[in-house]
């Protein structure tokens, strides 16, 4: 977790993986390089706590599963997202980076499933729902084209409105 409370966007990511969890530098691995190539930012700037506030779902690496990481555990949330949130007082923007942080930052507002929640961005205020940028998600990416057409210019547009 990083951020001040005059981070202006807060990345509500899952949980770190085990790269992560072991530097204590989030989203410092493979899928940290696919996010700041979505938001096109560089490390000094996604790293500055004074803009971007990061606040997994969970605080610690969860273990692994049979398709991957397990899910982040639950008490994390329940304990401190609320309080945790209550501080962070300029946010312009939340990215709920997969199924947890949508279910947190979105509730009953979200679709379906995580594909359906992200089509539909435009409908979520300052919550922008993206997909975990993980290279397991590769597949995901290429069956959905217009993710990288239609969602990825908006995002980066409200980036740099933001931050400029």
């Amino acid at each position: 977790m990083s951020g001040d409370t005059t981070s202006r966007i807060l990345i509500a990511g899952q949980a770190p993986g085990t790269r992560v969890h072991a530097s204590g530098i989030p989203w410092n691995d493979k899928s940290g390089e696919r996010l700041r190539e979505w938001m096109q930012l560089e490390d000094d700037v996604f790293y500055d706590e004074k803009k971007i506030a990061i606040v997994p779902m969970g605080f610690c690496y969860p273990g692994k599963g049979k398709t991957g990481d397990l899910p982040p555990r639950k008490e994390c949330a329940q304990l401190w997202h609320d309080r945790l949130m209550a501080e962070f007082k300029e946010l312009d923007l939340i990215l709920a980076i997969g199924q947890y942080a949508q279910a947190y930052h979105l509730g009953k507002a979200r679709k379906k499933n995580l594909t359906e929640t992200v089509r539909h961005f435009h409908e979520y205020g300052n919550v922008f729902p993206l997909p975990h940028p993980s290279p397991l998600n590769y597949r995901w990416q290429a069956r959905n084209p217009w993710f990288v057409e239609d969602v990825l210019p908006v995002l980066r547009a409200k980036i740099a409105s933001i931050l400029t």
